[in-house]
């Protein structure tokens, strides 16, 4: 895996084989990055990555210059691999050893950007219950966007606050917002 953009531009990074984690793929998130490049400034944004993994998605936001970043993963090894890095990195990441469900039932923060990227082989309704969480919670800025990464083969779309979605290879993201605009024809 490595650093698309910003101070660790091309910066190769090596996990541990034994995590068991799918990085997102550098063409899927060059693009991702050029959606939310275009929408938000980096500086100006905090962060929620759930399902961190490796923090891939997290280092790609710090070496763009966000500076509030919050990584949760029910993975020990890979909150391990995450703190260890944003230090040799010197990045300011947040890491909590959570299931996920569980920390945003729980949480009380407001971020600007929420990622998400579960385990693909998750059935839709889980899915949809990270989405349904992070409404009831209000856990979105009002110009916030959460952004899950699934499987082209997940249909997303019957979600009330789903917006929009891009599709890269085998890679999907739904963007959901706080209010979607119905355009009528």
């Amino acid at each position: 895996m490595r650093i698309i953009s910003g101070k660790y531009k091309s910066k190769r990074l090596q996990a541990p084989k034994n995590l068991p984690v799918r990085p997102t793929t550098d063409m899927a998130k060059e693009a991702l990055f050029n959606i939310i490049n275009n929408l938000y400034y980096f500086s100006d944004i905090n962060v929620l990555d759930l399902f961190a993994g490796t923090g891939n998605i997290s280092y790609e936001f710090a070496s763009r210059g966000t500076a509030q970043i919050t990584a949760i993963d029910a993975h020990f090894g890979c909150i391990k691999f995450i703190n260890n890095t944003a230090k040799e990195l010197n990045f300011d990441i947040s890491t909590f050893k959570s299931d996920v469900f569980k920390f945003l039932e729980k949480s009380t923060g407001t971020y600007d950007i929420i990622f998400a990227d579960p385990p693909y082989d998750f059935e839709v309704d889980k899915f949809e219950r990270i989405a349904t969480l992070v409404f009831e919670n209000k856990l979105l800025s009002e110009n916030g966007i959460l952004i899950i990464e699934h499987s082209k083969h997940t249909d997303l779309t019957k979600h009330k606050r789903l917006s929009y979605q891009k599709k890269y290879g085998g890679n999907m993201f739904s963007f959901f917002e706080n209010e979607v605009l119905e355009i009528n024809n």
